[in-house]
């Protein structure tokens, strides 16, 4: 490992061990028991699947649905905190934590150089994932058109998603195509065994769509031999008469390499080829591509030395820790979790209006706890209607002062607005267990649904990062949204 850690640290850069904030604590709490409480929820939805006869059809796609979707990843992303390592081994990751597919590619270039020859090899770079890409995709994949720009997943390598994606389609079927995936190395940083190359990447062939082994939600299905793959791309960049070249590092990886994170098989000799494309003359449209595709800007000497102490103080040497609140991008979390916090208390609205259309009885009917016939004065109705109203109107407003802090990115709000639901749930959940209330949809179902979803969505590593950085100032001193 000392090849690896044999950048020279600055002598005014102390590295300073990490330690856990309480906002880290707070946070890392909310995220498992958000956990939890999904699977609660998932418990809850099969027993009010068992009373609906025929509806418990589309009860079970809910069911697979909130499964698929937020049970299992949140149970992944919690357990794969404690057992796969952070610092590099080989493997991406998936946004659910599991291990991805393998690096099996290094690049040595310029983003300009690398995207020219990848041009010039045939190569198409993927659209990113919009709710317009993602349904185009789908669309295209049930309809068998083609979709040379077909967005791939995301995939995690140096704590972050990959720099862009190419592919080429095969037969017109987005279904099948080959794909990779690149990511910038940090500054400085160097492979195990001391080489330094400017990119990684995972290459592989989607065969066919399926359901992923661990997850069960619908993914692309890979071909297990990913070599072949991965000799199809250097063959590519190799014969374009780009200028490429390629040198290999053999057994550069070992055989753990079993299954990604859909659950398909991996087979891998371990060879890493190594392609340099420094020697490639740069067109203006290659550069127009990569300006147009650059992740980052150019690291400033600070951040130079600062990811060099990052890579050295790791006991590894070759840990590369996260760096959030270095963009604003609203991520969905963030966004969904706003929703929920208005929808959530619009839920109780219908309860509302359907009680004060026949509010007298209502009231009778309570005040005398339905064991006897009676009515209410409508004076003493009407001052009672207007108590709740004016509650409600205070609390909707609460919440919607709460959603939209949240959706702008305050921290603060952003865990009040998991501990009210917290509390919610536990309350929920203590009733339901200590005392048998039942939780329907003709009850409560509705808003402990509301709750865990908040709490799921707030409590995501982008929401939490979102939240937590620094806003960004203006050249006039404003916070920049």
């Amino acid at each position: 490992m000392s090849a690896m850690t044999a950048a020279v640290v600055p002598e005014k850069v102390r590295v300073v061990p990490r330690r856990l904030s309480v906002s880290a604590g707070i946070d890392a709490f909310f995220f498992v028991f958000a956990g939890f409480a999904a699977v609660w929820l998932a418990v809850l939805l099969v027993n009010e699947s068992f009373q609906l006869g025929w509806g418990a059809l589309w009860f079970a796609v809910l069911f697979w649905v909130l499964l698929a979707y937020l049970v299992l990843p949140r149970l992944h992303r919690i357990l794969t905190q404690l057992y796969v390592p952070r610092y590099f081994i080989g493997r991406t990751r998936t946004s659910d934590g599991l291990l991805g597919d393998p690096v099996n590619l290094a690049i040595t270039g310029t983003a300009e150089q690398l995207q020219q020859a990848l041009a010039a090899a045939g190569w198409t770079r993927a659209d990113d994932i919009t709710p317009g890409t993602t349904w185009r995709m789908v669309s295209a994949t049930l309809a068998r058109r083609s979709y040379d720009e077909a967005p791939v997943s995301p995939l995690f390598l140096f704590d972050r998603m990959q720099d862009f994606a190419y592919q080429q389609e095969v037969a017109e079927n987005p279904a099948k195509r080959h794909h990779v995936r690149f990511w910038r190395c940090p500054d400085g940083w160097l492979l195990p065994g001391g080489t330094r190359v400017d990119w990684l990447a995972a290459g592989t062939f989607d065969r066919a769509v399926g359901f992923s082994l661990f997850t069960l939600q619908i993914t692309h299905k890979i071909d297990e031999n990913t070599d072949i793959e991965r000799d199809h791309i250097v063959h590519s960049l190799l014969h374009a008469g780009s200028g490429a070249r390629v040198h290999l590092i053999r057994d550069f990886s070992s055989g753990y390499h079993a299954r990604n994170g859909g659950g398909d098989t991996i087979q891998t000799d371990g060879d890493l080829p190594v392609v340099d494309v420094s020697g490639i003359a740069v067109s203006g449209a290659a550069a127009a591509r990569a300006g147009s595709a650059a992740p980052e800007p150019a690291p400033t000497a600070a951040a130079a030395a600062a990811s060099t102490v990052a890579s050295t103080a790791a006991p590894t040497g070759n840990a590369v820790p996260s760096e959030p609140g270095t963009h604003r991008r609203r991520p969905a979390s963030i966004s969904v979790g706003a929703l929920m916090l208005g929808a959530r208390v619009l839920s109780g609205l219908g309860v509302i209006v359907l009680a004060a259309l026949d509010w007298p009885e209502f009231v009778s009917a309570v005040a005398l706890d339905g064991t006897t016939a009676g009515t209410v004065d409508p004076a003493t109705a009407g001052v009672a209607l207007g108590i709740l109203l004016a509650g409600y109107g205070v609390v909707l407003a609460l919440n919607i002062g709460f959603a939209a802090f949240v959706y702008f990115g305050r921290n603060w709000a952003r865990i009040v607005a998991m501990s009210f639901a917290t509390v919610s749930i536990v309350t929920s959940f203590v009733d339901y267990a200590v005392n048998g209330a039942a939780i329907t949809l003709r009850t409560s179902l509705v808003s402990v649904t509301f709750d865990i979803l908040i709490l799921l969505a707030l409590s995501a590593r982008d929401a939490r990062e979102f939240a937590r950085a620094r806003p960004v100032r203006s050249a006039r001193g404003r916070r920049a949204p």
